[in-house]
């Protein structure tokens, strides 16, 4: 492995030598780590640890990935020495790819893997490409990007959207590429999360991911497809159950 890039490029701060355990979290098209911006840097010596992707915030200048699997590739080599302790990846819909690529791609390397996937609002990924953006006019996309900046807590700027939108242009070009023929097992357990006000995606639509591991959990929590951003209690619980170096609990 090369040496992984300095910071802040893939992580947005350097991971502290004190956590207990980690979250690694992937953020989804068109945005960046920031979108991770409401969570607390740390909760109960979990400590969260935002993914930034390139062509985006502080990495604007930076190529795009071009797609998941070569994402995966890329910053699995940022992440190597940040995994000499317990740690889980979470993604929120289209999230959940990169993250679930970046752990199959440990699984082959021999590396260390999550001690449990946790993906939220999306298909499993023989079941891709499935996202309403794909259909979507610049229009119809800039309207979305705007409820995602004041569900944020932010103010949508024509200016930041216009410069949104071209970096979720490429993004949804990946997603639009991606696929995989059949599932892939991983070693990781999976935990699929379903939002109960949802209205993006059904929990039938997700039952493909049970066969993408032999531990494959179902969870509902309380709210809304965007509500993972202002990092409800019962999401972190969740998280630090599946981080933490404790036998897990149940299901």
């Amino acid at each position: 492995m090369s040496t992984p890039p300095l910071f802040p490029r893939w992580l947005l701060r350097k991971p502290s030598e004190d956590a207990v355990a980690r979250v690694f979290c992937f953020p989804y098209s068109g945005v960046g780590a920031s979108m991770f911006n409401q969570w607390p840097q740390t909760f109960d010596g979990v400590e969260v640890c935002p993914i930034q992707l390139p062509a985006r915030e502080n990495r604007i200048r930076d190529a795009h990935f071009g797609t998941y699997e070569q994402l995966a590739a890329d910053v699995v080599e940022a992440l190597l020495p940040y995994l000499d302790r317990p740690f889980a990846f979470f993604g929120h819909c289209a999230g959940s790819l990169p993250a679930f690529e970046t752990a199959r791609r440990l699984a082959d390397l021999g590396l260390p893997t999550p001690r449990r996937l946790v993906v939220s609002a999306q298909v499993a990924p023989h079941h891709c490409p499935n996202d309403r953006f794909l259909d979507m006019d610049d229009a119809a996309l800039g309207a979305e990007l705007a409820e995602i900046t004041v569900a944020r807590g932010g103010e949508p700027h024509p200016l930041l959207i216009e410069l949104t939108l071209q970096v979720l242009h490429q993004d949804l070009a990946a997603n639009r590429v991606y696929t995989r023929q059949e599932p892939v097992r991983l070693p990781s357990p999976v935990t699929v999360l379903q939002w109960s006000d949802d209205r993006e995606i059904t929990p039938e639509q997700m039952e493909g991911w049970r066969h993408y591991a032999d531990d494959v959990r179902f969870t509902e929590l309380e709210g809304g497809h965007y509500a993972f951003l202002s990092a409800p209690p019962a999401l972190l619980s969740l998280l630090g159950d599946l981080a933490a170096p404790t036998p897990l609990g149940g299901p």
